[in-house]
């Protein structure tokens, strides 16, 4: 009976480059998701932290389909009775577009303690300046 091999984990983790400008929030989303994940790879392992961090300049440019800006909401709640708080789409992009991004990749990764390791790989920043310049990311198309 032949046993099936499972990687214990890479070492290394590669940083990668993304442009979000004139971007679909979706689509970009699932890229991201998957660079996070590692499928990207030919030694990709489900269950295994095998993903690279990405780097996501330029969030403020993103583009969204349909009536979204004026219909999305986004929800808080500070944990007291009442607190409640909902920003739409629109005024979260002017005040942080890094947060609109991150709710969407969020919802694609599993929701365990796996995926919250991955979202903590993922740095978004609202203009074209980040300050990972050192870590040389490769930029992807």
């Amino acid at each position: 009976m032949d046993k099936t091999y499972v990687l214990k984990g890479q070492q290394t983790h590669e940083w990668i480059l993304v442009d979000a400008s004139d971007q679909t929030l979706g689509r970009l989303a699932t890229q991201i998701a998957s660079y996070l994940l590692g499928k990207h790879k030919p030694t990709f392992t489900p269950g295994v932290n095998m993903g690279d961090y990405v780097v996501v300049v330029n969030a403020s440019r993103i583009h969204v389909t349909g009536r979204r800006l004026d219909t999305k909401l986004y929800y808080s709640h500070s944990g007291y009775p009442g607190g409640l708080k909902s920003i739409g789409l629109r005024a979260q992009l002017l005040k942080r577009p890094d947060r609109v991004i991150r709710a969407a990749v969020w919802g694609m990764l599993p929701h365990n303690k796996m995926g919250r390791q991955l979202i903590k790989k993922l740095k978004v920043y609202g203009g074209a300046e980040h300050p990972h310049t050192a870590q040389n990311p490769q930029m992807v198309a």
